[in-house]
């Protein structure tokens, strides 16, 4: 096993217990949520819990995809602006160093 292998594995591990660690707080909010509602039965707070769980980990999902979706935008528009700036970079160093042979060459030598 390399390290590309562990690697991803540790990601797929982190990736389960994050989703685990989602689900028992959701699951804990839709308790807490349906317990303030007194004046139901428990199979009813049950299912306003499930209910309530099911909706707060969509939200969560829509949340999650809207950052991965800014990700890839931010990465795309940064690695723009990173190879502009390289190029600018390597340009900038080009014309120094032609400037630099250019007066060396105009210069007169000293004997």
């Amino acid at each position: 096993m390399d390290r590309e292998d562990t690697a991803a594995g540790l990601a797929r591990l982190e990736g389960y217990l994050m989703s685990q660690a989602a689900r028992h707080e959701a699951a804990a909010a839709g308790e807490t949520f349906a317990r303030h509602l007194s004046w139901l039965g428990p199979q009813e707070k049950d299912e306003i819990a499930r209910r309530f769980a099911d909706h707060h980990l969509a939200l969560r999902r829509q949340m999650l995809h809207a950052v991965i979706e800014r990700t890839h935008e931010l990465r795309t528009e940064y690695s723009h602006r990173y190879a502009v700036l390289r190029r600018r970079a390597t340009v900038t160093a080009l014309a120094v160093v032609v400037l630099t042979a250019a007066a060396l060459t105009l210069v007169p030598p000293l004997h």
